[in-house]
């Protein structure tokens, strides 16, 4: 009886230890930070293929964004069920188009490559490719393959972004294979030694420290306010010190000193479809001020690049639903931080 309350008793010591440990952790996440980063870039990420699944001229968006935005840096998803919907038969002329349109205005590329790439699904893996894992595998490194010889030599494009998040199971996908992503890798840079490889985590459910290990750059995703049907609302209860404390843990373990924010949440995180909900739904996870707030949360983490995610909605709301008021929000954003 006494050995079970010395154990009882020194497992309450260690829990407490835990807790406490936690308490101590998440104050210090939430520490107030004075100083903006200011001279951060804002980017964003277009996705053709979400544009035109919510009803949108998904080339007016692109050229809005471009001309009325003024976004001079985009990451542009090369979505490989749309270049090879016929196995050894490749189309890129919609990415052809929007690397020319950035072109003629001086902007820049992240091209995003591979099966797991920005948008929902998150695979976008051709229906052909499905046949087994051989198949799927060895067809993934002759696109990722065909794709960075065709525009190693393109100015535009100034970085590679290899997988989205390929760490994170989230998403209609194959298991996780790191093997696989370092022959994604490999190949990308046997063609390619000139431009840096971005590799991206989730900024709130990882360390970081198996996609660092691998980047040039380490990209992260930034979401403050998410849904989940068992609680409904949820805002994650940290401050901007929590991505600085895993940015130190990649400098120690990964040897990784270059991170941006490759996707902070600029659109609303709801139940079901997006654009499927109704107005006043969508408005409680964006609005004018979340998106604001977000954007100074970002600077203050300190990171050089800020890429945003949302601007199909934001002109989706201006053209379909009369209401402009995200769109113009982020023109003053952009108008203030290029």
């Amino acid at each position: 009886m006494n050995i079970l309350k010395k154990i009882l008793k020194v497992v309450g010591i260690i829990i407490a230890i835990i807790l406490g440990f936690v308490v101590i952790m998440f104050g210090y996440f939430n520490l107030p930070i004075e100083n903006n980063n200011d001279s951060a870039k804002l980017g964003m990420t277009f996705s053709n293929k979400y544009a035109y699944s919510i009803g949108l001229d998904w080339k007016a968006n692109y050229i809005a964004m471009l001309d009325d935005l003024h976004i001079k840096k985009i990451r542009i998803p090369v979505y490989w069920d749309l270049v090879e919907s016929k196995q050894g038969e490749y189309d890129f002329s919609d990415v052809d188009w929007q690397l020319n349109e950035a072109r003629k205005r001086n902007a820049e590329i992240i091209l995003a490559i591979g099966q797991k790439t920005p948008r929902w699904p998150e695979c976008n893996i051709p229906a052909w490719a499905m046949k087994d894992d051989q198949t799927r595998k060895e067809n993934l490194l002759k696109y990722v393959d065909v794709t960075v010889r065709r525009y190693k030599d393109d100015p535009v494009v100034k970085f590679w972004q290899i997988e989205n998040e390929p760490f994170l199971p989230f998403g209609i996908c194959p298991a996780i294979d790191p093997s696989l992503l370092d022959s994604e890798l490999a190949v990308a840079r046997s063609i390619d030694n000139t431009r840096k490889i971005i590799v991206t985590d989730s900024g709130e459910l990882s360390l970081w420290i198996q996609a660092a290990k691998r980047a040039d750059i380490f990209g992260t995703t930034m979401y403050r306010t998410i849904y989940k049907k068992e609680i409904g609302y949820f805002e994650y209860p940290i401050g901007p010190r929590f991505f600085q404390v895993k940015h130190n843990l990649i400098q120690l373990f990964a040897r990784q000193n270059n991170a941006i924010v490759i996707e902070l949440q600029a659109e609303p995180w709801i139940s079901g479809s997006t654009t499927d909900n109704t107005l006043e739904e969508q408005f409680k996870s964006m609005n004018p001020a979340q998106l604001v707030g977000n954007v100074d949360y970002a600077e203050k983490v300190g990171f050089p690049q800020i890429y945003l995610w949302g601007v199909e909605w934001w002109y989706w709301l201006k053209e379909k639903q009369n209401h402009p008021e995200l769109w113009n929000t982020a023109k003053v954003l952009y108008n203030n931080r290029q």
